[in-house]
């Protein structure tokens, strides 16, 4: 690694100062906020300074963070108010590479995908010879091929940034070993790629405190997170419109946004099924609430498009408040929560699904709301993962 134009020292003069770059942070409610969030409190725990560049939340004035310094930039949003889609990526990285620039003292830089700003990053990095660390927490070239409609070219050009941002990042942080495995085969096995782990704020998520009110009206599942083609969140349509004949008082409430919610609510309409609701995004302390009152948390993955590997944060969520999974989809979710006991792993099939919602409202083979949180605070503690995430981003200011 060339010498670095910025000071790397750590010692009397000032504490090593790390520059973490997302387009989405705390208090939006998405994984990756607060992802980034419990590493930023992870690094300044470990004595680093940190500066989080991000964007200007939605619906919000001046924002508190958690993080001692967050600089925020207004950024294109769909309609849904997500920076998704390719001019909403580059409302955040054009004015980054700016900011990167500008930054001084920068003594290493966090990624987070997608991969525009990824290469963004990887250039300001170099130009300012400082390492930078990509946090993998998904194959964003994967998404793009499950998706119809997409130019091969760009197919190409996000499968080429990606990989390129990762063999030249002095770490990347991936999240489960499939995620890892896949990441393997696209660029090659390095020894810069480390696998943290992924979970859930347990501080937020827990089995104790409120219930939503929805409890009161009948038994319901909860689907938190995001719908898309490679979720697969249809299948719960099907499965909860059989469940609704034999429990007319059961309802499936989404809290959710994502390129697929529309079509989902369309059909929904065009059918006639009663009992599901999609409501806006809510705080994580509500999203809590509600599922404290579910009978279980929803999860999917689309079989046969390359995403099996995923592990939906969605499942940590739900286990963390003692609320058991039902999970449809083959792959490592699938086998997760098979093979811990927490809840239903079904096929990808409508039947299968309707099964597992009946068994959840009688309660029959529920698994204990004590082992579910306990396997969780064991298992998926985001703060135990930002740690060893912290620890990988210092380590490249001794490479």
């Amino acid at each position: 690694m060339p010498r670095s134009r910025t000071p790397r020292s750590t010692g009397p003069e000032r504490p090593p100062h790390v520059v973490v770059a997302t387009r989405v942070y705390t208090p939006e409610p998405v994984a990756a906020a607060f992802r980034q969030e419990a590493l930023v409190i992870a690094l300044e725990r470990a004595g680093a300074e940190v500066t989080v560049l991000t964007t200007t939340a939605p619906g919000a004035g001046r924002v508190r963070s958690r993080a001692r310094k967050v600089s925020r930039w207004p950024v294109k949003r769909d309609s849904q108010g997500q920076v998704r889609g390719y001019f909403s990526y580059l409302s955040f990285d054009i004015p980054l590479a700016l900011r990167l620039l500008l930054q001084r003292p920068m003594d290493a830089l966090v990624l987070e995908p997608p991969p525009t700003t990824g290469m963004v990053g990887m250039v300001a990095a170099a130009l300012r010879r400082v390492p930078y660390t990509f946090y993998a927490a998904d194959v964003w070239s994967d998404a793009t091929d499950s998706v119809d409609g997409v130019p091969t070219l760009v197919r190409t050009l996000v499968r080429w940034a990606e990989t390129t941002v990762w063999k030249r990042a002095a770490r990347v942080l991936t999240i489960s070993p499939g995620v890892q495995h896949r990441l393997e085969e696209l660029a090659g096995a390095r020894e810069g790629f480390v696998m943290v782990g992924n979970g859930i704020d347990t501080g937020t998520f827990t089995s104790d405190g409120p219930t939503a009110g929805d409890a009161a009206a009948g038994p319901y599942f909860v689907y938190a997170g995001t719908v898309s083609e490679w979720q697969g969140a249809g299948v719960f349509i099907d499965a909860f419109a059989r469940v609704r004949e034999k429990h007319p008082q059961a309802r499936l409430l989404f809290f959710s946004e994502g390129s697929g919610r529309n079509a989902l609510e369309a059909r929904v309409r065009e059918e006639g099924v009663e009992g599901i609701e999609f409501r806006d995004k809510i705080p994580p302390t509500q999203v809590a609430a509600q599922l404290r009152g579910a009978v279980a948390g929803l999860s999917s993955i689309t079989p046969g498009q390359g995403y099996e590997f995923a592990l939906p944060t969605k499942i940590y969520a739900a286990t963390a408040t003692g609320t058991p999974v039902i999970h449809a989809g083959e792959g490592a979710a699938h086998d997760r929560i098979r093979d811990n006991g927490l809840g239903w792993a079904c096929d990808y099939d409508a039947e299968q699904v309707a099964g597992a919602m009946s068994a959840a409202i009688s309660g029959e083979q529920a698994p204990a709301p004590e082992h579910l949180r306990r396997w969780t605070l064991q298992n998926a503690s985001l703060a135990g993962c930002a740690s060893t995430a912290a620890e990988q981003v210092l380590a490249t200011l001794r490479r």
